[in-house]
């Protein structure tokens, strides 16, 4: 996904940075990573707090195999498929990776 897309899709949240890591780029906020773009797609930073949350709504937990084939998973998730298209949606769940990346921080 582009930049501009990205800070668009984030506009709830407020001014983020975009940095290119590992294949990807990380999304930031305030310092913090709130969200990856892998193969483009987004996925959303989530903790044991709000996790459930995205479990809830139908979301996929980000899980890669290690060297070893062990499945490992990451504390990043999907976009709730209702938020794609929907700002006030959209903004509630960017607000919650915030939440999980400040929790992670501590």
């Amino acid at each position: 996904m582009d930049n501009a897309a990205i800070e668009e899709m984030f506009e709830g949240l407020g001014p983020v940075s975009i940095r290119r890591m590992f294949g990807g780029k990380g999304i930031y906020h305030q310092g913090l990573i709130v969200a990856v773009d892998l193969h483009d797609e987004i996925l959303l930073k989530a903790d044991a707090v709000s996790g459930p949350e995205f479990a809830a709504a139908g979301a996929r937990q980000w899980v890669y195999q290690n060297k070893k084939g062990t499945p490992v998973p990451m504390p990043y998730w999907t976009i709730p498929d209702e938020a794609l298209d929907d700002p006030d949606e959209m903004r509630k769940w960017v607000r919650l990776a915030f939440e999980a990346a400040v929790r992670s921080s501590g």
